[in-house]
């Protein structure tokens, strides 16, 4: 068992399959030494979590959807480094996109939980660059969308 994948086990995660393109365009690109993984929609174990922040979605459930949006990413690139996590350098930058009201202001708070998540699985190596934005809404209904920038060797 690689570093990674005992670690994941330590924090109790289990990797879905990675999640298919709902469109035409692909999951992840590897370019050099850097993979591009596209955006990860809310998926979690029970199904997609929808809603919106600031109208019916706590800040607490925001976090648990961009959580999940974390695990998606992780599943994604373990596929784009052949199975192998160990091969991640480091988490270079997360964009995440939280559909909310107008007036919610908290989207750093709802995208640590995919930051947060990429700090304990991969240590400082997960320490990355962010953004953090709201949207009027996002595919599917989802609550959270992050994409990422990760380092190979």
């Amino acid at each position: 068992m690689s570093r990674i994948d005992a670690r994941l086990a330590d924090l109790g995660i289990v990797l879905p399959e990675p999640v298919a393109p709902v469109a035409n365009y692909v999951p992840f690109v590897v370019s050099g030494k850097q993979v591009f993984i596209s955006g990860q929609v809310s998926i979690g174990a029970n199904g997609l979590i929808t809603g919106k922040l600031g109208a019916g979605l706590t800040v607490e459930q925001g976090v648990e959807a961009a959580h999940a949006c974390g695990v998606n990413l992780i599943a994604q690139l373990k596929a784009a480094c052949g199975g192998d996590l160990d091969k991640v350098k480091r988490v270079v930058k997360l964009g995440g996109f939280v559909n909310c009201t107008p007036d919610f202001v908290d989207q750093p708070k709802v995208v640590n939980g995919a930051s947060d998540l990429m700090v304990a699985v991969f240590g400082d190596a997960g320490r990355h660059a962010r953004a953090a934005v709201g949207a009027p809404s996002l595919p599917l209904g989802a609550a959270v969308e992050v994409d990422g920038v990760f380092e190979i060797a």
